[in-house]
């Protein structure tokens, strides 16, 4: 498990350091005085867990957790108890560690953060599983919610994010057109765009350079036109 620790005291480090040298799954990779030097190391490693101290000057640790589209896992390390409830906010924080840190209460924030790493797989692997088949689950505001293929119409991308237009209702989820468009079934989807999939069983009618699915216009791009007639069962 690779792990990088952030405080900007060097007393603190070497403690967290030693701790975690007695535990033979955690490799540490790196240790920062800073929260700026460690996001541009997490830019370019990955990373499966931060040791992170909440005050550090100019930039405090929720800072440093607010700023990551995607954190590790992060075990924060203070000795102010008043952010423990507001730490608890952040799905990526699994533990909450007092200074002095103890060997005992270390070892348990370890074996806390080994039961989110097994659960964490065991989600990834049923997400799969379900994509697989005949739905997907999508993470909205923490909750995984499922989807029917037979309900998607399309998916659109804005920015960051992707609008997930069904039968019933949109959802708008923080990934890329790329991604889901990898889990979706190839025989059922189709990019039309460079800013949409379509769900090509439900086209009602296809004019010009556009689609009409349901009541939206999606506009097709030249070079996925010929992709798009060659599956229409032609007359």
């Amino acid at each position: 498990m690779n792990c990088i620790i952030v405080d900007d005291e060097a007393t603190a480090r070497a403690i967290v350091l030693q701790l975690c040298s007695k535990v033979q799954e955690i490799n540490v990779m790196e240790e920062f005085d800073n929260a700026i030097e460690a996001i541009k190391f997490l830019n370019q490693y990955k990373v499966d867990l931060v040791f992170l101290d909440i005050h550090m000057p100019g930039f405090t640790g929720i800072d440093f957790i607010q700023t990551l589209k995607n954190p590790p896992k992060i075990v924060m390390t203070t000795s102010d108890t008043d952010f423990a409830i507001a730490a608890y906010e952040y799905e990526s924080i699994v533990d909450y560690l007092v200074k002095p840190i103890t060997q005992e209460r270390f070892d348990k924030c370890i074996q806390k953060v080994k039961k989110a790493s097994l659960s964490r797989t065991q989600t990834d692997s049923g997400q799969q599983e379900s994509s697989s088949g005949e739905d997907l689950y999508i993470n909205i505001d923490r909750r995984l919610i499922k989807l029917k293929y037979a309900e998607i119409l399309l998916i659109e991308a804005k920015g960051d994010y992707i609008n997930i237009k069904t039968e019933s209702k949109d959802y708008l989820v923080h990934t890329t057109l790329k991604k889901i468009l990898d889990k979706l079934p190839d025989d059922r989807f189709l990019q039309i765009h460079r800013s949409y999939v379509i769900n090509f069983n439900k086209i009602i009618d296809i004019e010009d350079n556009s689609v009409l699915i349901e009541k939206s216009v999606v506009p097709i791009s030249r070079s996925n036109r010929p992709e798009l007639m060659r599956r229409l069962n032609l007359l």
